[in-house]
């Protein structure tokens, strides 16, 4: 108990150094994202893919960096040790199994207007292919079908960035990092949950510059385009920091995260007259849910 505290005690720092340092992250994970051609002067990339591979690098680098500056302001480097160091950041195994069912099951209830329409959508496929029943051949097809389409995924380069590298590279950044850190700032958990998202949400005003880029894209259309994104990663990133705090595993935002990468924004209106309003409704009560939840 007598460590506990003491490692605590080590662990305190002000509220403008945590400030300082979780901006010093969110701008160094975007810096880092141009680094090749705009600071080490590389050639850019000759295709789409290299352009991602080249970007991972750097995403896993800035979390590299940002793991390693948290871990200089938390803990003196004598008393690092990786068991404490992984606690910190949320890494652990025990109760890892409601760390990630609890946080999938809540986050669905926004999801129920998309995951019904899923389920009529699948439900229609399957009787105009089976309608008149279904043989053992139509077993093979549709697991052939499903193996398919996993390797299509795990070949993917844009599956790799939005479920693999997008989600566990910014999760480490801004929760692993960030949140021990404010809490350690004498931040109060409600403030750090408001706090955070910040950060995360000013990482991404860089997409500015890219939809502004793009031919089709005017200023009116590329801030338009920002701000839903702005707004979106606030209420993701408050939702996220919550589970850090309430969980204090990393594994809930993460798998939050990719589901949510995963399902895309919650389908509140569909052309199928039967189920239009009903999807409405049924958002709403699912967004009432989850922000009624303790």
């Amino acid at each position: 108990m007598e460590v506990e505290e003491e490692e605590v005690a080590l662990a305190m720092v002000s509220k403008s150094w945590a400030v300082l340092a979780c901006i010093s992250m969110a701008v160094l994970y975007v810096a880092l994202l141009y680094s090749p051609t705009l600071i080490l002067r590389l050639p850019h990339p000759t295709s789409y893919k290299q352009f991602i591979i080249r970007r991972f690098i750097c995403a896993t680098v800035a979390s590299a960096v940002s793991l390693g500056l948290s871990s200089l302001i938390l803990l003196p480097i004598q008393r690092w040790r990786s068991f404490l160091l992984l606690q910190i950041f949320g890494v652990r195994i025990d109760h890892i199994w409601p760390a990630v069912v609890f946080p999938l099951a809540l986050t669905s209830l926004m999801y129920v207007g998309s995951l019904l329409l899923k389920f009529f959508d699948l439900l229609d496929s399957w009787l105009e292919h089976w309608g008149e029943g279904i043989s053992f051949a139509d077993v093979v097809d549709l697991l052939q079908l499903l193996m398919d389409s996993i390797l299509s995924s795990a070949y993917n380069i844009n599956a790799w960035r939005n479920y693999v590298v997008a989600p566990i590279t910014e999760e480490l950044v801004f929760r692993a990092c960030m949140i021990p850190l404010l809490l350690c700032g004498r931040f109060r958990p409600c403030e750090v949950i408001l706090l955070s998202p910040i950060f995360f949400s000013l990482a991404h005003l860089n997409h500015f510059l890219e939809f502004y880029n793009q031919p089709n894209y005017s200023l009116f259309k590329a801030s338009m385009a920002v701000g839903l994104q702005l707004g979106y990663t606030v209420v993701f990133g408050s939702y996220a920091s919550f589970l850090f705090i309430r969980t204090g595993h990393l594994v809930a935002p993460l798998v939050t995260h990719i589901f949510c990468n995963f399902m895309g924004l919650p389908v509140i209106y569909s052309k199928r007259k039967a189920f239009d309003q009903p999807l409405i409704h049924l958002c709403t009560v699912g967004c009432a849910s989850l922000g009624n939840m303790p």
